[in-house]
Formats: structure tokens, sequence, C-alpha cells
């Protein structure tokens, strides 16, 4: 068989990151695109809101078979998000077929919010892949549009997957949980004060869900090679579901730290006065990153420990068409902060 050539898209993230990995290790070949090079792959440097620039990097690309599509750029104006992120797909598109690309499917991530829970939505759960829409603008409606439109005219399909909150261990994420409860659990220590849940009491106690990086990276290789997953959307968990409440009972005891009541805090305001402590404790510990803001995404944080609607996704439709690893969501986050300790993003701590 010839080898598959893999264009993955948002590298750098916590997703894109994870399934280039993945790629590499089932003997694809992989190339990575983004405003950064990724390291160890070969990697195009492209702005894609750019047309004529994406265009031109795309040269390099005429040998894509399977794009991976993880590039995110986010905006609190919904239109101006969604406008911009399905343009942003669009140019590549085009770009892949101006260079006569082999493309055979494309496999793009989406989320949760497709099902509204960003507007407040009290969504039904556990929510089905053919649940109705809410009333757009949303970013992941607008690039499927564009993915109907173009696929109803090529030779290649699409794969929609949807996990919720990925757990990974990518630095610099502002998505990145892990990094979230990690460095709020470090102050915390360095502060001398039990390790708080940063949210409301209800939002500690609603039933929620992870997607292990790994985890959906498997899926995305999956998506990727199954004929009979074209043309369909899945969900994408770990496929179990936990509560704050005892998840953050596990952090504590990983990371040998005394757990109190929840005290819910405005984390981009609160946390706003500690990145010269974070400064010492980089130093004091040899850590890569010693600006907080670089680090962390505590808006991030804010929307996950406010959320106090349940948030389970059913799973059963993917596991039926093949895909059916399932994943312990405190094993996914205990081993998330481990690597970013060894990683030396987080201080390693005796106790």
């Amino acid at each position: 068989m010839t080898q598959p050539v893999a264009l993955v898209a948002g590298a750098n993230g916590i997703i894109g990151n994870a399934t280039a990995q993945e790629l590499r290790r089932q003997g694809w070949k992989v190339r990575t695109l983004g405003r950064q090079t990724v390291a160890d792959f070969d990697s195009l440097t492209v702005d894609l809101t750019d047309a004529a620039s994406t265009r031109e990097a795309l040269a390099r690309a005429r040998d894509t078979t399977h794009l991976f599509y993880a590039s995110l750029s986010p905006d609190p104006d919904l239109a101006i998000e969604a406008n911009r992120n399905a343009g942003m797909l669009r140019h590549l598109l085009d770009g892949l077929g101006a260079v006569n690309a082999p493309l055979q499917r494309v496999v793009i991530y989406q989320g949760f919010k497709i099902y509204g829970i960003h507007l407040g939505a009290v969504v039904r759960t556990p929510a089905r892949e053919n649940d109705p829409p809410h009333m757009p603008p949303n970013l992941y409606m607008a690039q499927e549009e564009v993915l109907r439109a173009y696929a109803g005219r090529a030779s290649w399909d699409y794969v929609a997957l949807r996990p919720d909150v990925v757990v990974g261990d990518v630095i610099g994420n502002p998505m990145n949980i892990a990094l979230v409860v990690g460095v709020f659990a470090e102050i915390s220590r360095a502060l001398g004060i039990p390790l708080r849940f940063p949210g409301t009491e209800r939002a500690y106690r609603q039933l929620v869900q992870f997607t292990d990086a790994g985890l959906l990276a498997r899926a995305s290789h999956w998506a990727a090679i199954t004929p009979q997953a074209g043309g369909e959307t899945f969900n994408v968990t770990n496929g179990d579901v936990f509560r704050w409440e005892r998840m953050w009972e596990d952090v504590g005891s990983h990371l040998g730290l005394a757990v109190a009541s929840p005290v819910p805090l405005t984390l981009t305001r609160h946390m706003a006065d500690k990145g010269p402590l974070w400064r010492e404790l980089a130093e004091r510990h040899g850590l890569v990153e010693p600006d907080i803001a670089r680090l962390v995404g505590w808006g991030f944080g804010d929307f996950i420990f406010h959320t106090e609607t349940d948030v389970i996704s059913d799973v059963n439709k993917i596991y039926r068409f093949g895909f059916s690893e399932r994943m312990d969501s405190t094993s996914s986050l205990m081993g998330a902060l481990a690597r970013l300790q060894e990683r030396k993003a987080l201080p390693t701590v005796i106790f």
C-alpha cells in the first residue's frame, strides 16, 4: 500500500499534536501546518486567514492524502469567530485543490459547544450526534457547512469528531485543563493553603466528562482509515463520567495536597497577581515557562469550573461503528499531570 500522507493543521495544540504523534507511530508520513513550526516534524508555517500565502505554502503539501483539521482562532464575537474559522478551512481546502493533492478524507474536530452549552443551554444528556442544532453563529456549524459544500463536488469525504474537555500534556495551550489544575494546585501549595475547587458548589457536583488526547488521536487514525466512517459525526470521550467533587480529591491525593471545600473564583481576575509567584517557582524548580500568562488559560478554567449542568455525550455511535476504546478519566488527568512534571512544566514536589 502507498504510504498515507497526513497534513495536521493546528499541530501545536492538544488535539493536533497528539494526532501527529499517533499517525507517525502508525507509519504515516506526517506534515504539520500552523503559525509555528512543530519540533521534529516537517512543518509548514502559514497564517490560514491569508488565502494567498496559504496557497503558496501548500505547494509543499501536494502529496497530502488526509487532512486532520485542528486549527482554531477563537473570538468573543461568535459571528466573527464562525466566519474567520470557516474562512481558514476554506483557504486550506482551496490550496490543496490548487496543487491537486490526492485528498481522500478530512477529519475535523468539533466540541460540546455544538450542543449550545456555551450559550447557557441545559443540554439534554447524553447528547447525541443527531440532536437538533441551535441558532447560529457557531464555528463548528460554519466549518461543517464548508465541508459539505466542498465534499459534494470532490472525490474526498470527511468525518467530524466531537470530543469534550481534552486532557493532554501540550505546554502553552490555553485549553489545557491539566495545566489549569496543575498550576492552580502548585500556587495553592506555595501559599500554604488547601486545594479548593475554584468553581461553584453546583459545578462541583455535576456529572462531567473528559476526552484523553491519546485516545482522541487513536480515534482520529481510526476515522481516517475506516471506510464506513465517511460522512459521519461521532462523539468521542473516555466513556466514563465523574464529578469534580471526587476528581478534586484524587488530584489532591496525587499531588500531596489537602483538599477543602470549594470557594468560587473568577480565575481570570483572581490569578492576575500570581505572575511573580509563579516566576519564583519556575526559577526554583527549573521550569520551562516562567510566564504564567503564556502557560495557562484561566478563562478556560472559569468556563469549565462554572458549568452547572451535566455534560455527558452519548458515545454508542462510535462504538457501533467499530472504535470501542475507553479510558479511566482519573488516570487520564493524573497521567497528564505526571507528564507535565516530567517535561518541567510543573514542579515535581516530594511529599
